[in-house]
């Protein structure tokens, strides 16, 4: 399970140091995509196949599903985590998440989130400032 928020830097080639509690979990390598909100999703193998098997399950005639799975499909990219255990994230995806040299990497329980520093930062006040909302919504999820 990934938790917590870390902050890295991507490197001019586009590299990002995974945060170190985190990279045995990569051991068969994972995947990155477009994610929602400005960021991009990062998989481990075994919950990008879950993801993909529920991709499969979506309805081909509804507009919603297809652009859906061109989201998270089209832009994604199979990636090694290499010795000094940094991942190489291509250019269309850094400028998917307006991605620039500071970032947060965020534990979200199946998937890590990469965020550019500042985006992060303006989306975690909005968060803040609207928690008690937030919260009030999520009622009938049981949280």
């Amino acid at each position: 399970m990934f938790i917590g928020e870390h902050r890295h830097v991507i490197d001019d080639k586009g590299r990002l140091q995974m945060p170190a509690r985190f990279r045995g979990a990569f051991g068969e390598g994972a995947v990155v995509t477009r994610g929602l909100d400005g960021c991009l999703f990062v998989y481990t193998a075994e919950e990008w196949k879950k993801m993909t098997d529920k991709l499969t399950t979506l309805p081909l005639t509804q507009a919603d599903a297809r652009k859906f799975s061109r989201l998270m499909l089209a832009g994604a990219v199979d990636v090694e985590i290499d010795k000094q255990g940094r991942i190489n994230i291509p250019s269309y995806l850094r400028e998917y998440a307006d991605l620039k040299s500071n970032v947060i990497v965020a534990g979200l329980m199946n998937r890590l989130e990469i965020w550019d520093q500042e985006v992060w930062q303006t989306q975690q006040a909005e968060v803040d400032k609207h928690s008690d909302e937030i919260a009030q919504s999520l009622g009938p999820y049981g949280i």
